[in-house]
């Protein structure tokens, strides 16, 4: 192992080198970083008087920890454009040619390349985070404590780690340096939306939440780096000239992967649906394992809020009865046209999570399927303190359309997260385009087949049967 990771230091010593003898990249990098903390220093000074003048110390006290985060961000974002000309620009000098042709691994040669491209910009942020900290000593007598600062050193690695890995992945998969700049926005614009949610929860001072954002940086980090080493070829990064958008080969493909060799109706449902389902077979087990523990991390926060019963109305429950549905008809139920839109909601709730999921290594669309499990959970424990039975509960707001409706969510889940994945996932002979259009065919298969009927159906119920298992369960 040691061996095997030895040429990637190599290549990383080489890359850091050859960076820090050009002027024309540290000048800037160390001009910038060392001026905007003395920026950030005066502002903070400026502030701190205002404050004073009105009595709010304590807002002030807090806007230095927000400036700390960004000017531990600052460096990241000028120092970005390295780890954009790491392969791209390369690429276009011509110069990469000798470093592909020798004897590395692709896997080696990628994180040489990423851990070069890694070294200035997190060095110029712990820079400006010293020269920062040793200004606002020096002007207010503000230090930092010891945990806290833990805190920001490993915020700054993770967001460095996240934007440069990212940096990097587009790098390989442009033609060129400028293309790369313009995607890249795509990494700043959410990272520094990130920022400003944790700059929210510094004014806070609710510090621990932090950690949670640092646990998930690393993850998305982790999953950028095994995206760019899933996906680097080295033939296809000298052979790609122009990167071209070509709508009829994209739709070739997804087609003939949505058809696949079936030759009616008869033989999709039969022979290629049932492939989409082995594919999908894991990502079921875990869509549905993550679901399951949704409701159970609803539930465990009932105590944790400490939302009153009673503001929930749950006393009320128990006292549903038979008049209740007539109640129910005025608002849409007991109709088809009650029935089409919780349909259309559904089938929307869905488009939007798989929107989401596909940016987001499907992630992002798991969260939103979890959401109203979550809340299902939360409510059934709140039900719990007023003396009806959770299980009860639950089963009178979720059958029988759940029957429908949650194996739906499930296979809809499942089909998300497999698209997600194949950012993540090495495709033999494919590039990630053709890989992200079959898992958008192996989507499009569940979802037209089996989740759109699915749902129809739980419509269907939820209309016109669940209201009187609610009485009949819960009625008084």
């Amino acid at each position: 192992m040691r061996a095997s990771f030895q040429p990637v230091w190599i290549v990383a010593w080489r890359e850091t080198r050859d960076q820090l003898r050009d002027w024309r990249i540290i000048f800037p990098i160390v001009a910038l970083t060392l001026f905007f903390p003395f920026l950030m220093n005066f502002t903070a000074r400026q502030l701190l008087d205002f404050m004073e003048k009105y009595g709010a110390v304590i807002v002030a006290d807090r806007f230095i920890p927000f400036l700390l985060m960004i000017v531990g961000f600052f460096p990241i974002t000028t120092s970005l454009v390295i780890a954009l000309e790491s392969f791209a620009g390369e690429t276009e000098r011509h110069s990469i040619e000798p470093l592909l042709d020798s004897p590395l691994a692709d896997w080696q040669l990628y994180l040489g390349k990423l851990l070069a491209s890694l070294v200035p910009p997190l060095l110029a942020s712990y820079l400006g985070v010293i020269v920062y900290l040793i200004g606002i000593y020096r002007n207010t007598s503000w230090r930092a404590e010891p945990l806290f600062m833990v805190l920001v050193v490993l915020l700054v690695a993770v967001q460095a780690l996240v934007m440069v890995s990212g940096a990097v992945v587009v790098s390989t998969q442009t033609t060129s340096v400028r293309a790369a700049n313009l995607l890249s926005s795509f990494i700043v614009v959410p990272m520094a939306l990130l920022i400003q949610g944790e700059s929210v929860i510094m004014l806070w001072a609710n510090y621990n939440v932090l950690w949670w954002a640092v646990l998930g940086q690393v993850i998305l980090g982790g999953l950028l780096v095994r995206m760019g080493l899933a996906h680097f070829n080295r033939e296809e990064l000298l052979g790609r000239e122009i990167d071209v958008i070509n709508f009829r080969w994209a739709g070739r493909v997804f087609w003939r992967a949505f058809v696949g060799q079936a030759r009616n109706p008869l033989a999709w449902l039969r022979y290629e649906l049932p492939a989409s389902l082995r594919r999908l077979a894991l990502p079921v087990l875990i869509v549905a394992v993550l679901l399951l523990g949704s409701m159970w991390m609803g539930s465990a926060q009932v105590e944790r809020l400490g939302i009153p019963p009673d503001l929930l109305n749950l006393d009320k429950v128990g006292m549903v009865d038979a008049q209740m549905l007539d109640q129910l008809k005025g608002m849409g139920f007991f109709s088809v046209l009650g029935a089409s839109m919780v349909w259309l909601h559904n089938l929307r709730a869905v488009l939007i999570a798989s929107a989401i999921g596909m940016f987001t290594f499907g992630v992002g669309g798991i969260l939103i399927l979890m959401l109203p499990l979550t809340l299902i959970g939360f409510l059934a424990g709140s039900a719990g303190s007023v003396g009806i039975d959770p299980l009860t509960f639950v089963a009178a707001f979720t059958m029988p359309h759940g029957l429908l409706e949650i194996p739906a969510m499930i296979l809809a889940g499942a089909a998300i997260l497999q698209v997600g994945a194949t950012f993540v996932t090495p495709a033999q002979g494919m590039s990630i385009g053709e890989a992200w259009l079959r898992a958008m065919a192996d989507w499009a298969r569940v979802t037209l087949a089996l989740v759109v009927p699915f749902f129809l159906g739980a419509a269907l119920l939820e209309t016109f049967i669940s209201p009187r298992f609610v009485v009949m369960l819960l009625g008084g």
